[in-house]
């Protein structure tokens, strides 16, 4: 690995937390990026000019990869450059120089609140272990808009057996306290076994010793199928941003929204406003008489 970018990558882990999944992406991104000035800039990926970025940003259009990959690139770039400049690596930063990739806005997809109880109606029917488990993870993540990550990761200490709040650690191991519902509650407690005791909230068998993104992710699409529902358009997220969508709706302030959220920036929680906005013109595209 290029030793610059070792030396940002130990950065971000030992000053900015950032998770292993996290440093994987950078040192994907970047190693990528190294790859395709090894050709270009023989002094090495530190040295790379602003027109040599460009091409690379170009190369991309052209395999066809999306604005948002493009843009999450240009970002890893932008922070990596900055980090050699602050550091006097180099006496610039050339990401200055860049114009960011254009993305459309897309809207975060958000089932109805009739289609989020039928899914729990349907977990419960799953077989065996499964219907218990299902629903009481389906129950937080509606209720606490939790990311995957931080449901399966979530120790037993999190949750009091009174306690209305549960503690979170977040992104860039940020912690923030949660409000969860009595049925939510009572659900996960149905699952503990005082004969045996865990660590983890959800515990497993496998190596982490608890349950895995992947795992969650098939117990949701498990239920979709057992509701009716398009399991391809039913995930984890799409429960995070239900939440985000229905509290919105139901007159919620966007700033207690981003805290509950765990959003650094109030800018990305500014993008449920335009879900509420959609679902308004729709509502009066449907049942406005001259419409």
């Amino acid at each position: 690995m290029d030793r610059h970018l070792e030396a940002f990558l130990e950065m971000l882990a030992a000053e900015r937390g950032a998770a292993r999944n996290t440093l994987a992406a950078y040192a994907a991104d970047l190693g990528d990026l190294a790859a395709f000035l090894r050709q270009r800039e023989p002094r090495g990926l530190a040295a790379a000019s602003a027109d040599a970025l460009r091409a690379y940003l170009a190369r991309l259009a052209e395999e066809g990869l999306s604005a948002r990959t493009a843009a999450r690139r240009l970002s890893a770039m932008r922070q990596f450059f900055r980090f050699l400049a602050r550091e006097g690596v180099r006496p610039d930063d050339p990401t200055e120089l860049l114009d960011s990739p254009r993305q459309g806005k897309s809207l975060p997809k958000a089932l109805r609140a009739a289609e989020v109880t039928a899914l729990l109606d349907a977990a419960a029917r799953l077989p065996g272990k499964r219907g218990p488990l299902t629903v009481a993870m389906l129950e937080l993540l509606y209720c606490s808009g939790l990311r995957a990550s931080e449901l399966v990761g979530l120790p037993a200490s999190a949750l009091a057996q009174d306690g209305a709040l549960i503690l979170v650690r977040g992104k860039g191991n940020k912690d923030r306290l949660v409000p969860i519902s009595g049925r939510a509650r009572t659900a996960v407690l149905g699952l503990q076994d005082p004969k045996k005791p865990s660590k983890w909230l959800f515990p497993s068998y496998g190596a982490s010793g608890h349950l895995t993104r992947q795992s969650l992710v098939l117990l949701v699409k498990q239920a979709a199928l057992e509701a009716g529902l398009d399991p391809a358009k039913v995930s984890p997220h799409v429960l995070r941003h239900s939440f985000a969508s229905h509290l919105l709706e139901g007159g919620a302030d966007l700033r207690a929204l981003q805290m509950l959220l765990g959003h650094a920036d109030i800018a990305t929680t500014q993008i449920y406003t335009r879900v509420l906005e959609e679902r308004l013109r729709e509502l009066v595209e449907t049942h406005h008489p001259l419409a």
